[in-house]
């Protein structure tokens, strides 16, 4: 009967820090390097996200495929962007449309971060919150839904810190964000969560092979933090961001909150969260040190191919050849 009551009452405990985690998926990018792309498959100027590239589902349908494994679907929120809306209303029903958050305007990750957390801390103040891009593919996505949970349990045992996915690299690419992991977290958790050393934001490919050869992560830009430990590490780099938003805390969920967040955003200028949060403040950032998961950033014509070469995928609109395919995209 002890070993029952035992059990009974950590389910009870995991279902009580699973009602308070939550998903975000980073939807509202323009995806202009991959566009010439995305015009051949779609014939339009759609961003990648809402274009089907490695099958029948957009990339942002196989996101929330993703995410649905590790958070609800109704504890999850999209960040879209208004000039965008042609692209994506077919593939939102009415019930998902409350999970929706339309920015008037794309002004970078970093305000789209900030207007994503404002709202969910109204919604659930101790919140545990994965933000989750998506343009990305994982080959193996059980692992990847292994290393997120890694990653919540992280987060909730240090509630200070914010940790980033970092994944073990394949080769030295030099347009991706790095992060150079340091000794264990520690606090019972496996050996595989640790400090961040030091963040390198896209190094030349000379200094990628270094990182690499010296244990360096690929930062995946998938982050899991409590929603206080993410609003304190911005306003420590970006306070007249977070300022800007908390003054709109009133019209959150209002019929005022539309023409609050027009104003807002019509001040604010483009921002990146890798390079204006994760690279200035890497000692408050924790990083779990994910197995070879076969993850790209579908930023690249290049990276796009090599995935469906390894995925052996040859949809209709790649039988060109490759040659073709690449020079298109330069």
């Amino acid at each position: 009967m002890r070993l029952q009551a035992r059990q009974a009452a950590l389910d009870i405990d995991q279902a009580n820090r699973r009602s308070h985690r939550w998903g975000v998926i980073l939807a509202g990018g323009d995806g202009k390097r991959l566009l010439p792309l995305t015009r051949r498959i779609a014939g339009d100027e759609r961003p990648k996200q809402f274009c089907a590239i490695l099958g029948h589902e957009t990339l942002l349908e196989r996101t929330r495929d993703r995410v649905r494994r590790i958070v609800p679907p109704e504890h999850t929120t999209v960040v879209l962007t208004k000039a965008h809306e042609r692209f994506y209303s077919n593939l939102i029903c009415d019930a998902d449309r409350l999970q929706m958050l339309v920015q008037p305007c794309n002004r970078g990750t970093a305000a789209a971060i900030v207007y994503s957390l404002s709202r969910l801390r109204e919604l659930d103040p101790a919140g545990i919150v994965a933000m989750f891009p998506s343009d990305h593919h994982f080959a193996d996505e059980t692992a990847f839904s292994a290393d997120v949970e890694i990653g919540f349990e992280a987060a909730g045992r240090r509630p200070d810190r914010v940790l980033l996915l970092g994944v073990t690299p394949d080769y030295p690419e030099a347009e991706y964000g790095w992060v150079e992991p340091g000794a264990p977290l520690g606090e019972g958790l496996p050996d595989s969560v640790c400090h961040v050393a030091r963040f390198w934001e896209k190094p030349s490919r000379r200094l990628a092979s270094v990182l690499m050869n010296n244990g360096c992560l690929w930062n995946s830009f998938v982050m899991i933090g409590n929603i206080a430990a993410f609003e304190a590490l911005i306003q420590r780099a970006m306070p007249t961001l977070i300022d800007a938003f908390e003054s709109i805390k009133s019209t959150l969920f209002t019929a005022r909150e539309e023409v609050a967040l027009r104003e807002i955003y019509s001040t604010i200028s483009s921002t990146s969260f890798s390079e204006e949060v994760l690279s200035t403040h890497a000692s408050e950032l924790a990083v779990v040190r994910s197995r070879k998961l076969g993850w790209s950033d579908l930023g690249e014509t290049s990276r796009v191919l090599s995935v469906l070469e390894n995925e052996s995928v040859k949809p209709e609109w790649a039988y060109p050849c490759a040659t073709e395919l690449l020079n298109v995209a330069h």
